[in-house]
């Protein structure tokens, strides 16, 4: 079965939009069109960068050479990959989180702190994106190449979009978690 079938398969399998009867509304849609392309890309990267790696060890040990600029490639795409997967994780607040106290606070608190711990996310992420940004600007006007002709700033954009994308998701998510505190209140 080559690569693009799997893919296909991947992408054919992945949810659908929930309203069944419209087939969703058209920001719904929309939104389900990010998700099949991002997952599409977070995929693609993944299977480039485990083809690279195994044509590395192949190459080595069969005929004791590599592709020069295999290794830095494979460098990068791990740095692709979390980042993409940061996104991936952000859109439905699935990262990593030490919930020790709020898992035990009523509903109303609970929505209060989350929303203030997606705010703070938000924050921090859009700083990041912001000296991130200013950083990748510094490597395009000094325009060094990571590696075969690449510009390492073209290697290092996805740091500000990715941190840029999760700080807006988080702050969709807090909007969205004070509005839901607002109403328990009311």
């Amino acid at each position: 079965m080559s690569w693009i079938k799997i893919l296909r398969i991947i992408i054919h399998n992945m949810p659908k939009p929930t309203n069944k009867n419209t087939g969703g509304s058209f920001l719904e849609r929309g939104r389900t069109i990010l998700h099949r392309i991002e997952d599409g890309i977070l995929i693609g990267l993944l299977m480039l960068m485990i083809v690279t790696a195994f044509a590395q060890i192949f190459l080595r040990n069969l005929f004791e050479f590599g592709i020069v600029w295999g290794d830095v490639m494979v460098r990068i795409l791990v740095l692709w990959i979390g980042l993409v997967g940061a996104m991936v994780a952000g859109r439905q607040n699935n990262h990593i989180s030490i919930d020790l106290i709020t898992r035990y606070l009523p509903k109303r608190p609970k929505n209060i702190a989350d929303s203030l711990t997606q705010l703070f996310t938000s924050m921090v992420c859009g700083i990041t994106a912001y000296y991130s940004a200013q950083f990748v600007k510094m490597e395009f006007e000094y325009g060094d190449t990571a590696f075969a002709r690449v510009p390492v700033w073209l290697c290092e954009v996805i740091i500000p979009f990715a941190f840029a994308i999760i700080a807006l998701r988080y702050f969709i998510l807090f909007l969205s978690n004070l509005s839901k505190a607002i109403k328990l209140s009311s």
